[in-house]
């Protein structure tokens, strides 16, 4: 993956499997989203605003096509049906390191349990891996992030040793820690 190359993403990016179809936002999808983000723990760990209502939801996929367009990333809605989304995936360049791929993830409240995160997580690890070729793929989470931590072991990510990543999230500063993908083969499996 070259760092100074926008990321060489297929408009649009439509992943299939596990039984999961990951696919684009769009305007239709308002009300989904809505319905999705307007939670506490989603706002908990996200910097999406709270409440999130259908102002929010516009500028946060306004965000996401701007982003696309630019080739930083993609936003993908985790649905089964190809229609309604249930969660999201989203694949960018790392501000950390812009040779290294970066995912994150977040589920509805009424979609939990289902394993739909690390389904979703599985898919985008193996098409950034194969397609992007990045130096490594990445997530960065609250230590007290316990189910997003859950995910990140399942789908064969480890914490790293990596110094923590300083963001803000709304009105408080706070520390990530990055996990790394393993390596098919590398004897850690």
């Amino acid at each position: 993956m070259d760092a100074k190359e926008p990321l060489p993403l297929p408009s649009p990016l439509r992943l299939h499997g596990l039984g999961l179809r990951l696919r684009e936002w769009s305007d239709d999808d308002l009300p989904a989203l809505v319905a999705l983000y307007d939670n506490p723990e989603i706002a908990r760990w996200t910097p999406v605003p709270s409440p999130f209502g259908t102002a929010a939801a516009r500028a946060y996929l306004a965000a996401a096509c701007r982003k696309r367009i630019d080739g930083r990333g993609v936003h993908l809605a985790i649905t089964t049906d190809g229609r309604l989304p249930l969660g999201e995936v989203l694949l960018f360049r790392s501000a950390t390191d812009p040779r290294d791929a970066e995912l994150a993830y977040g589920v509805g409240p009424a979609h939990r349990g289902r394993g739909l995160a690390t389904k979703a997580v599985r898919l985008v690890t193996e098409y950034a891996t194969r397609h992007l070729r990045p130096r490594r793929v990445v997530l960065c989470i609250e230590a007290e992030n316990a189910a997003s931590e859950a995910v990140a072991r399942s789908t064969g990510f480890e914490l790293t040793d990596d110094e923590p990543v300083r963001r803000r999230h709304k009105d408080r500063d706070v520390a990530l820690r990055t996990w790394c993908h393993r390596e098919e083969g590398s004897g850690s499996d």
